[in-house]
């Protein structure tokens, strides 16, 4: 049974989706972000004259955001069946979004659309003539077909039924409530710096952003913009505490990692991290968690699932926002400076240097 799971790669097949997804979530999130901050409202239509510029951004932004079920369905169906799985995947995906089933459905109906597809592949035997047909007609008609009836009279009902549910239970959670769930959001966002973890509460939190509720994405986001500043911070925490916790390498790091981070690009810190792993998640972690419990408990709820600092201007709450990022920062950069091994002048010293090697004209060889 073990062996079968793992044979699926239900989870390689999510996680190759939504490395997919990133760059759409990313590139939409901007472009609602900007167009919010100067003004813009997305719109259901653009009619010529009656918006601007900025509505324009925001409404493509927001747009393409509302696609996200459809993209994450595509994805996971063409890591399944490849170039096959596209058009089931992309069906199936609207149909997600026609029955309200969400992301949550998106995911499913992907699954279902590219082993449909795979199976169908493997399975029909079509006469030499009608090969070429195979990936082109027959496999996305069928597949198509099937996974987006299956998609709407059957399983979108229930994922549609338990998405209401779900959404009607946060939004009716007490503060503390909250709290704590923001805690546990803002822990499991950064332990493991954008990595599987990061991905399937990610995955998680877009499931409830497709249904309304846009507290738990704007706590993960915002602790991934605060970490790599709260590292920073903690640069000028050690030395009030005459520690050095840094070599020269990691403050060269921090030079471009607090920026990405401003940014809403968590990856720049990680060569500071791997350096001191244990000490580095530990704060990371800490700070996560208070930072993901101030969102929440205070109703930061972003727009848009990506954006950084360019998230705050689309909140109801921006105050929210800009108080979470402050005790992240603070937690993280105070925890870290705190644990992080003072580093002996010897250690400072080190630094690696990688030679270039010298090209050698002999090894050239003319055909």
């Amino acid at each position: 049974m073990k062996d079968t799971w793992k044979k699926l790669n239900l989870k390689g097949h999510l996680l190759t989706a939504i490395s997919y997804l990133v760059p759409i979530v990313c590139g939409a999130g901007f472009l609602v972000a900007i167009g919010m901050a100067l003004g813009g409202t997305a719109q259901d239509a653009l009619v010529q004259g009656k918006f601007t510029f900025w509505d324009a951004l925001a409404t493509m932004g927001g747009k393409a955001l509302g696609l996200l079920p459809v993209i994450i369905a595509t994805g996971i169906a063409y890591s399944i069946a490849g170039k096959p799985g596209i058009a089931p995947g992309f069906v199936v995906g609207l149909s997600a979004n026609a029955i309200s089933a969400g992301f949550l459905g998106g995911i499913l109906g992907g699954y279902f659309a590219g082993f449909l597809a795979l199976g169908i592949l493997k399975t029909f035997k079509v006469p030499e003539w009608a090969k070429g047909l195979m990936p082109t007609v027959i496999v996305p008609l069928l597949s198509s077909l099937i996974s987006g009836l299956l998609m709407i009279y059957i399983v979108g009902i229930p994922i549609a039924a338990f998405t209401n549910w779900l959404t009607t239970v946060l939004q009716g959670l007490s503060s503390s409530s909250m709290l704590v769930f923001g805690l546990v959001v803002g822990f499991l966002s950064i332990v493991d710096f954008g990595g599987p973890i990061n991905k399937t509460v990610y995955a998680f939190t877009l499931t409830l952003l497709a249904s309304g509720v846009k507290e738990p994405v704007t706590a993960l986001q915002l602790v991934n913009t605060s970490t790599p500043i709260g590292f920073g911070f903690a640069y000028f925490i050690a030395k009030l505490l005459r520690k050095n916790i840094y070599g020269r390498e990691q403050i060269e790091t921090l030079k471009s990692a607090v920026p990405m981070g401003v940014l809403n690009i968590v990856e720049g810190v990680i060569p500071i991290v791997m350096n001191d792993i244990a000490r580095a998640i530990t704060a990371a972690a800490i700070g996560g968690a208070a930072g993901g419990a101030v969102s929440m408990a205070m109703g930061a709820d972003s727009t848009v699932p990506f954006g950084g600092f360019l998230m705050i201007p689309t909140m109801s709450h921006p105050l929210a926002g800009v108080l979470a990022i402050v005790v992240n920062v603070l937690v993280t950069g105070l925890v870290y400076a705190f644990i992080a091994k003072n580093k002996t002048a010897e250690e400072l010293a080190t630094v690696s240097e990688v030679e270039e090697e010298d090209i050698s004209l002999d090894d050239i060889e003319i055909l």
